[in-house]
């Protein structure tokens, strides 16, 4: 059995982002070594449908991943935005934990949609953390501090600030509009002359 994964499983483990048609095109350059076990996928996997076929393939994680050492985890429960409780619900515990982070990164200036994207793209560690607490299920979703420019930790007496512009970039070129065609013009270029 030979299985290839595409970048955007390196992205992170809980690749929250539901498939929003969002991806990050990248080249690379690798060379793939592998070992071929003849009759490897009825040795070691259980077809789990009407065919042979139907296997969830097992692969093994690569040696080189994300280190960071401080998190900030955020917890959901399978109780939903109205209030109703879903009885050991791990869907509705997981939305709920990216839902705290979202939340809690727009304090810091950043849009819905920014920290959306943001947790679609980080290496963040989503997991389910209790299925004990009946009639709770418990996710969380832990976001690494060191990937922001500023401490997004809570601390008392500082209000957050918004997220800060790492390098001023000269104006950029704009598009106006003459007729119904679009023309780009450089409007810092007309300043000079």
């Amino acid at each position: 059995m030979l299985k290839n994964h595409y970048c955007i499983n390196w992205m992170g483990h809980s690749q929250m982002h539901c498939q929003s048609n969002i991806q990050i095109q990248t080249f690379l350059n690798f060379s793939l070594r592998c070992e071929i076990i003849r009759g490897g996928m009825k040795e070691y996997l259980t077809p789990m449908g009407p065919t042979e076929l139907h296997v969830n393939p097992i692969f093994e994680i690569g040696p080189v991943e994300p280190r960071f050492s401080e998190w900030l985890v955020f917890e959901g429960i399978s109780v939903d935005e109205s209030g109703r409780q879903h009885f050991m619900d791990a869907t509705v515990a997981y939305k709920r934990a990216v839902l705290n982070a979202i939340d809690y990164l727009s304090k810091f200036g950043y849009s819905k949609e920014q920290a959306y994207l943001l947790l679609s793209s980080c290496p963040c560690e989503g997991r389910l953390s209790g299925i004990v607490d009946v009639p709770n299920a418990v996710a969380t979703i832990a976001i690494p501090t060191a990937i922001f420019d500023q401490d997004i930790r809570p601390k008392s007496g500082r209000v957050p600030v918004g997220p800060r512009v790492v390098k001023k970039l000269p104006d950029v070129l704009r598009c106006s509009y003459d007729g119904d065609l679009p023309i780009t013009q450089n409007l810092s270029k007309d300043k000079e002359d």
